[in-house]
């Protein structure tokens, strides 16, 4: 006669093998079929499953789901739920739940099984510049910070610039590792002045897919001439704004320094590395200070210029002004919304995206399209889960524009509409 003991032992072992599945997944359904939306995800994102049993006796069936996290090799029951009166089933991952790569599968009655579909979701990374400031001048030091979510140890983060008019080129200008608590600081010295879009991209592996941060904005100036300076009160301006350029010219640039009046003076612009040509000519007043008022389309380099000195090279941003409406801030989940909208200066052709703010406050892409004729864009998504979430549109800067985002919205998701008035599942 066994024992309690030995009796405990095998109920134990039992329920431990029916919760782990043989590491093979099936490859085609066998009477069931199975969806998930979205995929891919940003970690943490809801995750709605469903899909619909096939055969006479469909209604109340029990409808198992099994699935493998990255980089495990077997399958793990999760769920179990019932099917309704037409088969269908539906299965929430609520928020916070899926944060790596996983295949999904599910099992019912008499042997059924579904093909088993792939979740690839992507890392959070966040990235910000120094708290104290967003610009810096030529030569110095500039350390960026940011971490990875969920935690990746001691792997590599690229600090990574946008130079394309398209806003999709990104080359890689410094990296670094991740700290055990998957953190990072990234030190780029930048040569060159200008204002620069940058982001850290996280590279894939077994756990996450390829995950980039949002982008930020460093304005880099070029070192002041002492004898000659200039100004903007406002680096960066929305299209369609202005900016006042103001410096003061000086005798020469050793100290004590003498203000240099009434000398005719010329200011010169130069878009997107072409030359410079001269748009405003104004003269010194008696302290040697000047003043121009610009409201350039594109990013410009400003430069004043005397018959003997001129300034440094100043960069003046101008940011992308985007506007956005949404076909619905109360769609339910599995449900797709749209977005619509337009860009100013014109894009057609260049990427933008549907962002979505995560608990910590980073703003994570969602989906992304092209930008049209009319420079108008259409972008659509549907929520995994009900909850209430924030959204804004994004557009990445470059050499012609510095990056924007359109103004945030709730969206208030309710829980999703039967299975059956779903796209259909395989």
């Amino acid at each position: 006669m066994r024992s309690r003991f030995a009796v405990l032992f095998l109920a134990v072992g039992a329920l431990a093998l029916s919760a782990v599945a043989a590491t093979a997944a099936p490859h085609h359904n066998k009477g069931l079929t199975i969806a998930a939306t979205p995929n891919p995800i940003v970690a943490g994102t809801g995750v709605l499953i469903y899909g619909q049993l096939d055969g006479t006796t469909v209604a109340g069936r029990t409808i198992d789901l099994w699935h493998k996290v990255a980089p495990a090799t077997h399958y793990t029951l999760i769920q179990a739920t019932t099917t309704n009166s037409e088969g269908f089933y539906e299965f929430t991952r609520a928020e916070g739940k899926v944060l790596t790569n996983r295949d999904w599968y599910v099992t019912g009655p008499d042997k059924t099984h579904s093909r088993t579909i792939e979740e690839k979701v992507q890392a959070v990374v966040d990235l910000t510049t120094p708290a104290s400031s967003s610009s810096s001048v030529t030569g110095s030091p500039v350390v960026f910070t940011g971490s990875v979510y969920p935690t990746h140890a001691h792997q590599t983060v690229l600090i990574q610039e946008q130079n394309a008019v398209t806003g999709n080129g990104w080359r890689t200008v410094a990296s670094g590792k991740t700290t055990l608590l998957s953190t990072f600081a990234i030190t780029k010295r930048f040569a060159y002045p200008g204002d620069y879009t940058l982001r850290a991209e996280f590279g894939r592996d077994a756990r996450n897919i390829a995950s980039a941060s949002d982008s930020v904005t460093l304005e880099v100036q070029q070192k002041e001439n002492p004898q000659f300076t200039i100004n903007t009160d406002d680096p960066i301006i929305a299209e369609g704004g202005s900016a006042n350029l103001t410096g003061n010219l000086f005798e020469s640039a050793s100290a004590p320094l003498v203000p240099d009046p009434s000398v005719a003076i010329a200011l010169y612009s130069s878009t997107a590395g072409g030359k410079f040509v001269k748009v405003a000519h104004s003269t010194t007043g008696t302290d040697g200070s000047y003043a121009f008022t610009v409201s350039p389309k594109h990013n410009t380099v400003y430069q004043v210029r005397s018959a003997k000195v001129h300034t440094a090279k100043l960069y003046e941003g101008v940011a992308d002004v985007v506007i956005a409406a949404y076909s619905s801030t109360t769609p339910a989940a599995a449900t797709a919304i749209t977005v619509t909208g337009t860009v100013t200066p014109n894009k057609k052709g260049h990427w933008i995206y549907l962002q979505l703010q995560r608990p910590d406050g980073a703003w994570a892409t969602i989906v992304g399209g092209k930008v049209a004729k009319g420079s108008a864009y259409s972008l659509s998504y549907a929520f995994g889960s009900a909850g209430t979430y924030k959204v804004r549109v994004r557009i990445f800067g470059g050499p012609e524009n510095v990056g924007a985002a359109s103004a945030p919205q709730v969206i208030a998701v309710s829980p999703a509409p039967p299975a059956s008035t779903l796209p259909p599942a395989s």
